[in-house]
């Protein structure tokens, strides 16, 4: 028997509660994670909410969380890439925020010896969405790309691969998050009335792609202003706009190859994961409170002892 975090209804963070639950089973191709860290992503806040139910309704009762890191458990016909007892991260199919989590056996990697557990647990979902973003928009080296919300956990990573790639970041930020993104390599500006002019003083060559994620249409109306090309801008935060303004409505996109790209960056030392807080999985409730407050900078993390 395992614990998994599940909510039995839309609401505030206070109808999520800790349940005793059978380990999942893996299907072939899968494996069974025993887990020691998983992310808390603004999505699972949303859908314990209910702000999804329109297109990502719950199904009650409902888990949460599509990453983590932890121990190979037991394996699916089929599964030869790895052995019980491997050390992996990456995402899963089912709920994360559990003691027990199914995997794909193409959606893990071998975790690397000296990546922490808590950091392990944070770098699939946030880390794959700001690869795949920033892929989507052809962002290429040389160019200036604006990223919205940047001391976030995709901003933190897109400010970070915009910079591996040999781009130039200008990130949005609220000024006590701007000493945070100078040390990333981004130029800080705050949001609010003048972002327009702010952005230009900041990158005077002009923009060149938008990555998004905060969703509202003031920051995007910003957007479509700096830059005409409204290919080159895309939102992870703010799908019910992107229609009317005719901008790219962009998601999470998992691949071995993308995450073996992140783990080769966290190797080399140009990438690092930024972890706000853990809590055990009993506390989940004060998770995801804090995320709701706005004020993470990077993730918010699970642990599972």
């Amino acid at each position: 028997m395992g614990r998994a975090v599940v909510f039995d209804e839309y609401g505030d963070a206070e109808v999520l509660r800790v349940v005793d639950a059978d380990p999942p089973v893996p299907g072939p191709g899968k494996v069974r994670i025993r887990v020691r860290a998983a992310g808390l992503q603004p999505f699972d806040v949303k859908l314990r909410r209910g702000d999804t139910a329109d297109w990502a309704p719950a199904r009650f009762p409902q888990g949460g969380g599509s990453e983590a890191a932890g121990v190979v458990d037991a394996l699916g016909d089929g599964v030869t890439r790895f052995a019980a007892g491997d050390e992996i991260l990456g995402g899963t199919t089912g709920p994360a925020h559990a003691e027990y989590a199914l995997a794909k056996v193409d959606d893990l990697i071998v975790k690397p010896a000296n990546m922490p557990w808590d950091e392990a647990g944070a770098l699939s979902a946030s880390g794959q969405t700001a690869h795949a973003a920033l892929t989507a928009l052809g962002v290429r080296a040389g160019e200036t790309v604006l990223i919205h919300a940047a001391a976030g956990g995709v901003g933190s990573m897109a400010v970070q691969l915009v910079r591996a790639w040999g781009g130039v970041v200008v990130g949005t930020a609220s000024e006590r998050n701007h000493a945070y993104l100078r040390e990333l390599g981004a130029v800080p500006v705050t949001y609010g009335d003048g972002l327009v002019q702010r952005v230009r003083q900041a990158a005077p060559g002009g923009v060149d792609a938008v990555l998004d994620a905060v969703g509202t249409r003031e920051v995007l109306d910003a957007s479509v202003e700096l830059v005409p090309d409204r290919n080159r801008i895309g939102t992870i935060a703010g799908q019910e706009f992107a229609g009317d303004l005719g901008i790219r409505s962009l998601g999470l996109e998992r691949s071995a190859g993308r995450l073996a790209e992140l783990v080769s960056l966290y190797d080399d030392g140009r990438l690092r994961v930024h972890v706000h807080a853990t809590y055990p999985l009993e506390d989940a409730a004060a998770a995801h409170r804090e995320v709701e407050s706005g004020h993470v900078r990077g993730k918010i993390v699970l642990t599972v002892s």
